[in-house]
C-alpha cells in the first residue's frame, strides 16, 4: 500500500464517522446475506450514535484506519474472560478491501492485546460471509456455531472463530 495508513484509537468525537463508514460498508458486505429490512434494523441497533456511545461505555475499544487522513475502516474489541479478547467489528470500505487495511487493523489489535496478557482473540462471523476465509488466512479457526436472537424476529447465525496468540 503506497499511501500512508494510520491506525488510531477512536474517541467519542469519532462516533459519527464510524456510523457513516458502517452505512457505506454494510450494504455491500451484507446485501447477499441479510434482507434489506434486517440490514437496516441491525445498522440502527449497532451503529446509531447512542448505540456506539453505549458500546464505548461498555469498554469496547474502537480503532479508526485512515488513509491519507481519510477514514477508510474501523474495528472494535474488548476483553472478555480467561485471558481472551473479542473482536466485535472489523470493516473496511469495499474499494480498499484486499489491500491490507483489515489485516493491519487485526495486527494492531493483536499487538495491543498481547501486551495486556491475552492468550486468544475470538470473533463472530456470519456463516454465509466470505470474510470467514479472510480470518482463516490470518490464523483463526472455527471453534463452534452460535445462533443469536437480536430481536424483531432476526437472528445472527454465526461461526465463532478464535486465534491463539
Amino acid at each position: 500500500m503506497e499511501a500512508a495508513l494510520e491506525i488510531r484509537f477512536a474517541e467519542r468525537e469519532d462516533i459519527n464517522t464510524i456510523g457513516f463508514l458502517a452505512q457505506q460498508i454494510w450494504p455491500t458486505a451484507y446485501s447477499d446475506i441479510l434482507s434489506k429490512d434486517q440490514l437496516q434494523y441491525m445498522l440502527k441497533l449497532l451503529y446509531s450514535p447512542d448505540a456506539l456511545k453505549n458500546q464505548m461505555v461498555q469498554h469496547h475499544i474502537f480503532l479508526l484506519a485512515e488513509l491519507n487522513e481519510e477514514p477508510v475502516g474501523f474495528a472494535s474489541y474488548s476483553p472478555t474472560e480467561n485471558f481472551a479478547y473479542k473482536l466485535h467489528k472489523l470493516y473496511v470500505l469495499p474499494s480498499l478491501q484486499g489491500r491490507g487495511v483489515g489485516k493491519a487493523l487485526v495486527d494492531f489489535i493483536l499487538e495491543e492485546i498481547i501486551i495486556s496478557g491475552a492468550q486468544r482473540l475470538q470473533l463472530n462471523v456470519n456463516r454465509n460471509n466470505a470474510a470467514k476465509h479472510f480470518y482463516e488466512k490470518l490464523g483463526f479457526t472455527v471453534i463452534r456455531e452460535d445462533d443469536i436472537d437480536i430481536g424483531n424476529g432476526y437472528w445472527m447465525n454465526d461461526y465463532v472463530m478464535e486465534k491463539v496468540v
